[in-house]
């Protein structure tokens, strides 16, 4: 059976977004002095790297290639949160981050009639996704003697926030190419 262009697409863009992902704890990593933050983020940015070439692979298994997207989920960040002013800050969006996409990864899951080769798929980079929030978890709290926990608390609060309002656009627009995951979400 072909890949309806939706799903197509929505596949496309968890790898565009992936690969966006990769690149910047790439450059992040490069940049970082050797310690347990670097070791980390260089495998988190091995890991997002990986698994854009789980989406090509499955893309490929599906009979497809992927489509060329321009813009990626993270690309609304900015705006929405501002830039980052420190590790700390970078580490709380990237835990939020990371929280909304197993929540996507999950959503995309319960869609009825889910493809073996998306399962596997998402099956394969979930493993990571809980390392990864388990990482960056462990070192927001090593950092609370230098930036205090209250300051940490409303950092992630105010990201949080700033991650409601980029999926809420993000579904505003894209909702007709996002509908069937959210048919899955009422049908619940």
């Amino acid at each position: 059976m072909p890949l309806p262009d939706d799903e197509h697409w929505m596949l496309s863009y968890y790898r565009t977004s992936e690969i966006n992902g990769s690149l910047f704890f790439g450059r992040l990593a490069r940049t970082l002095k050797p310690g347990p933050i670097q070791h980390d983020l260089t495998r988190h940015f091995a890991d997002e790297a990986q698994h854009a070439w789980y989406w090509t692979d499955c893309l490929d298994r599906l009979g497809t290639r992927p489509i060329k997207l321009s813009d990626a989920y993270q690309d609304q960040y900015l705006e929405a949160a501002g830039l980052p002013a420190n590790m700390m800050e970078i580490m709380a969006i990237t835990l939020v981050f990371e929280r909304r996409v197993i929540n996507q990864y999950a959503r995309h899951l319960a869609v009825p009639g889910v493809r073996v080769e998306v399962k596997e798929t998402i099956d394969l980079i979930m493993q990571d996704e809980k390392w990864h929030v388990q990482w960056v978890r462990d070192a927001l709290a090593g950092m609370e003697d230098r930036f205090g926990k209250d300051t940490i608390t409303e950092t992630l609060s105010r990201y949080k926030e700033a991650d409601r309002e980029v999926y809420a656009h993000t579904l505003a627009e894209h909702e007709e190419r996002l509908s069937f995951l959210l048919r899955s979400e009422h049908e619940e």
